[in-house]
């Protein structure tokens, strides 16, 4: 491997060799979850000192385009560029508000959303949709939180709908949702089963008007349950 020596001066060195490793990302020189080469190979590389190498490091992780694991080296992050809260959702004070407003921005993506994976999944997208279904479903009969489960099986949907833009928006929805359950308590019932298992069926049907339907059901669901815990804390 060998980079290109970049040109430009306008930029301090270790910001410009950052910018190359980013290239070398965006054109999928290396994957998303790979292990990058050790500093002494990207030094070689690129032809400049090991400290420089560090420093364009330490500001890829601060973009979230890589992430440093301790002890086993630096690897391309799973949601380049994306950080924990891109949208300062963190600093809305009045969080049962949010809760809310979160739920019509998805409802404004999510069904259109189950409707493209429907029409573009493939069998093993439709395999992974009903497994994450199915985790979600043994943490409630087990009566065990299941957020995490809850945002991994949207996120295959978003992924599943082969729209490259999408799945880098919904997980940054998903992740605000984490608060939102939070600041209402909410703790939805069975009928996150059901509601989910009509969309995973209808994805694996490739009935997209069936998904959309699904999707829009298991949100009003949510909006609902959400707005009488709301009123009941008033």
């Amino acid at each position: 491997m060998k980079l290109e020596t970049m040109q430009s001066s306008e930029k301090p060195l270790a910001e410009r060799v950052a910018d190359q490793i980013t290239s070398l990302i965006a054109d999928n020189k290396f994957q998303k979850g790979e292990k990058l080469p050790n500093e002494f190979q990207l030094a070689e590389a690129v032809n400049v000192g090991r400290g420089t190498i560090r420093e364009a490091i330490k500001i890829l992780a601060s973009r979230n385009i890589v992430e440093i694991r301790r002890g086993l080296g630096t690897f391309v992050s799973e949601k380049t560029g994306l950080t924990d809260d891109p949208l300062g959702l963190n600093f809305v004070e009045d969080k049962s508000q949010l809760a809310l407003d979160l739920i019509e921005v998805r409802a404004m993506l999510e069904p259109d959303i189950a409707a493209l994976a429907a029409k573009r999944a493939t069998k093993k997208d439709i395999e992974k949709i009903k497994q994450a279904c199915k985790a979600v479903e043994e943490k409630i009969q087990r009566q065990e939180e299941f957020i995490t489960e809850d945002i991994e099986f949207h996120e295959i949907i978003a992924r599943s709908s082969k729209n490259q833009v999408v799945p880098n928006v919904i997980p940054v929805i998903h992740s605000a949702i984490k608060e939102q359950i939070k600041a209402t308590n909410a703790k939805l019932t069975e009928k996150t089963i059901v509601t989910h298992r009509a969309i995973a069926e209808a994805i694996a049907q490739r009935d997209y008007e069936g998904a959309r339907e699904a999707m829009k059901e298991h949100l009003r669901y949510n909006q609902e349950h959400i707005e009488r815990v709301v009123k009941e804390k008033l």
